[in-house]
């Protein structure tokens, strides 16, 4: 077979897959209608996604020539499949129900991505679209080079000579992540990333106002959980997460023209993660991302996933690695708080100062990442990479992911956990 031989028939292939793409959207929507229950609407999404996920994904993106953020991308499936994904009426109305009186359409959107996922090109394509600058980022990065501080009210920047301090200021909740702090977050990530007078980040939490620490740094009390059992927290936010200022800090920023693997010259930085007092769930998980982690003498950390019923984002899948699988499994399972400066603390932190000295410390350890220049740090970063996390792999691990994570969210148990452990217990009493 010739080369156009060979064209021609993939284009013919194409049209094909595209004709019956194009049929089975157009009869979708009876289907589930008529599919009446839960367990036969979901087998009929499972079929159409089984068949068409990746062609519904090319059509959305254009031929992968589009990027579209996770968001986004669920949203124009809704659009273009009416059935397949909730639409923003449907979200809208969920979004208004506490977490136990959600009604679980939120599933559907998992089974969608776990499917984009488990596609080697699709998955890194939205990979891609997901490490992008926001919009936002060029007027951001250039706020910061012209003042020196960007206030992005949650969140907020500031140079220290050639440092960037990102610091989380959700300080009414502890530091807590949320969906309009997450979104900060992100925008601060990359503003810091875009910024040309810097060598390293600092990623650090604020000082708080609660009665029970006012006037401390904290590094962070996970995720918010009020928001969560009240129904606050979409099923988005958990990918996005990942995908959006946690892989950002890990990886970079992309560029569009060119697939963000090991081979692709991202936009990054080292980062310094401290521990002020606590780390608890989500700020341990940024934790696994960062170059070097320095931590105040009597502080500890735990992912408490245990207690809240949910996958840890990545850290099933960093953490082994870090500390060690047994360990790692105790962490996440057991829920087993780590003292920093203890044997298994020191396996994740690599300095332990005292209170008034840990800004040196931060400094000090700064100094030396930066050292020998930030080309080289940039190379280092993206070695370890590939020899440990390669965007393929990550690809692969949100595969199942953005599945289980639905499935804890959705799940009685986790507002059961909730009411045990955490806000539901006090607003029931």
């Amino acid at each position: 077979m010739t080369g156009r031989q060979h064209d021609q028939q993939a284009m013919g292939q194409q049209a094909r897959e595209q004709q019956a793409l194009g049929a089975a959207l157009d009869t979708l929507p009876a289907r589930i209608a008529g599919a009446g229950d839960t367990v036969a609407a979901t087998t009929t999404r499972r079929d159409f996604l089984a068949r068409h996920a990746i062609g519904l994904y090319d059509r959305l993106t254009a031929g992968r020539s589009r990027f579209l953020r996770v968001g986004e991308l669920l949203l124009a499936a809704a659009d273009a499949a009416p059935g397949l994904v909730p639409d923003r009426q449907a979200l809208a109305a969920e979004a208004a129900r506490p977490l136990s009186a959600k009604t679980g359409i939120e599933m559907a959107q998992a089974e969608f991505l776990a499917a984009i996922f488990a596609d080697r090109g699709a998955g890194l394509h939205l990979c891609h679209a997901m490490m992008l600058p926001r919009p936002e980022a060029p007027e951001n990065a250039a706020r910061l080079a012209r003042d020196g501080v960007l206030d992005l009210g949650l969140v907020r920047i500031m140079r220290q000579g050639r440092l960037l301090i990102v610091e989380n200021r959700n300080t009414g909740r502890l530091n807590a992540e949320d969906v309009p702090t997450i979104d900060a977050l992100e925008h601060a990530v990359d503003a810091a990333l875009l910024d040309a007078d810097s060598a390293a980040c600092i990623l650090r939490g604020g000082v708080v106002d609660h009665p029970r620490y006012a006037g401390r740094r904290l590094a962070g009390a996970g995720l918010n959980l009020t928001d969560l059992y009240e129904g606050r927290v979409p099923y988005v936010m958990y990918i996005e997460r990942e995908m959006g200022w946690v892989s950002k800090v890990f990886r970079g920023l992309a560029s569009p023209g060119e697939l963000p693997d090991e081979t692709a010259q991202t936009v990054e930085k080292a980062w310094i993660g401290v521990i002020d007092t606590f780390a608890i769930g989500a700020a341990a998980q940024a934790l696994l991302v960062c170059d070097a982690v320095v931590a105040e003498a009597g502080s500890w950390f735990n992912v408490p996933a245990r207690k809240e019923g949910l996958v840890p984002g990545a850290t099933n899948l960093r953490l082994p690695r870090i500390m060690g699988d047994r360990l790692a499994r105790q962490i996440i399972m057991t829920g087993r708080t780590i003292q920093a400066d203890s044997p298994e603390g020191r396996l994740l932190v690599d300095r332990v100062a005292p209170a008034g000295e840990l800004d040196a410390a931060i400094a000090e350890v700064a100094a030396d990442l930066v050292d020998g220049g930030v080309v080289s740090v940039a190379g280092n970063r993206r070695a370890f990479r590939v020899g440990q996390e390669p965007l393929d792999l990550f690809r692969a691990y949100l595969a199942t992911y953005t599945r289980e994570v639905a499935i804890c969210h959705l799940s009685p148990a986790l507002v059961a956990n909730l009411e045990r452990h955490w806000t539901g217990r006090r607003k029931a009493g």
